[in-house]
């Protein structure tokens, strides 16, 4: 325990640097890629008298490295700051749509668990067999599909031509978001209001979203779990679990799929950053209003503060995913020593 303590304490103290590099890339590069946010308020015909006012209102009209410090010195008070276009706090439409991102996060990776880790159980039950094959290229493919392009034909195929499932949003026409948002995970929140057709209609919107998610990453999933389930398969404690007569598919799902499930694990701290990247391309496609739709339209409008503050989220939060991930780890694998 002691030791564990120590290595969370390192880690969280590790980072630190790593937001504050991330911050550094992000702040200088929104800055030197062409437009600013005066550009995008008042347009590039501006006169010039109005737009210099603006950029010395805004601060923009002091050296890099004195808005750098500035900046710093704010986010040293827990202090995102302010939209540079809208004037709210960007704690705001943060909180406001952070949730919705939350839940197509979760839910796409529900997916991927799902699909991946069952279908490579099996495929390493059946090693070369046609179906072990098939799974193989299944994972092949879907590893290679862009996020946006499977979401596309999702939407083609169950929206268009069959006219199954909405293609766009969170809710339909029919509910109002506003008789029943608590939390802002809507999911949660249909259920707690006892509200099984507003429940109904949020899970449908969810469907092709999350199947997008899911399925582009259920291919990294199911490799893994082949590969160490391969290798559990010729190890001695399964070859003991069958000499004592154990059903196979105890020893298979029982024994072997329990130990090749710790890899996995680490792998899934590791692809909560893909998840994240992910849910900004699955937002667009489906008009999906979460966080990565509003970073998109802030770095459209050159929104320093807040296009900052959303990657402080998602650093945070891989950040802490990764930490989590880390401590079950240590506790479900006797073998892990920090």
């Amino acid at each position: 325990m002691k030791n564990l303590m120590r290595y969370l304490s390192m880690r969280l103290l590790l980072t630190i640097p790593m937001l504050l590099i991330l911050l550094t890339v992000v702040f200088i590069v929104m800055r030197v890629i062409p437009g600013d946010p005066v550009s995008a308020m008042l347009g590039d015909h501006a006169p010039v008298k109005f737009v210099a006012e603006k950029k010395h209102e805004l601060g923009l009209d002091k050296p890099i490295w004195e808005q750098y410090i500035d900046y710093l010195a704010q986010l040293s008070r827990f202090d995102l700051g302010r939209s540079m276009i809208l004037q709210e706090a960007v704690t705001a439409p943060i909180l406001e749509k952070l949730p919705a991102t939350i839940e197509l996060t979760l839910t796409g990776l529900l997916v991927a668990l799902g699909i991946g880790i069952p279908l490579g159980a099996w495929a390493a039950k059946n090693r070369r067999s046609v179906g072990d094959f098939t799974a193989r290229l299944y994972g092949n493919i879907v590893y290679c599909i862009p996020v946006f392009w499977m979401g596309l034909i999702l939407q083609m195929i169950f929206g268009v031509a069959f006219d199954w499932l909405p293609i766009a949003g969170r809710v339909g026409s029919r509910v109002m978001s506003s008789d029943f948002e608590q939390t802002g995970f809507y999911l949660v929140d249909t259920l707690l209001k006892a509200d099984l057709k507003a429940f109904t209609d949020v899970a449908i919107h969810l469907i092709l979203p999350a199947l997008t998610l899911g399925i582009t990453l259920s291919g990294i999933f199911l490799r893994l779990t082949r590969a160490n389930m391969l290798d559990n398969l010729k190890s001695d404690f399964v070859l003991a679990a069958r000499a004592r007569g154990l059903p196979e598919g105890k020893v298979v799902y029982g024994h072997a799929l329990g130990n090749a499930f710790v890899p996995v694990l680490t792998m899934l701290g590791l692809q909560f950053a893909v998840l994240l990247s992910g849910a900004i391309l699955t937002e667009t496609t489906f008009s999906w209003p979460g966080m990565g739709r509003l970073l998109l339209e802030r770095i459209y409008l050159r929104d320093y503060p807040t296009v900052q503050g959303i990657i402080v989220i998602f650093a945070l939060f891989v950040s802490v995913i990764s930490l989590l991930v880390d401590i079950i780890h240590a506790l479900i694998d006797p073998r892990v020593k920090y």
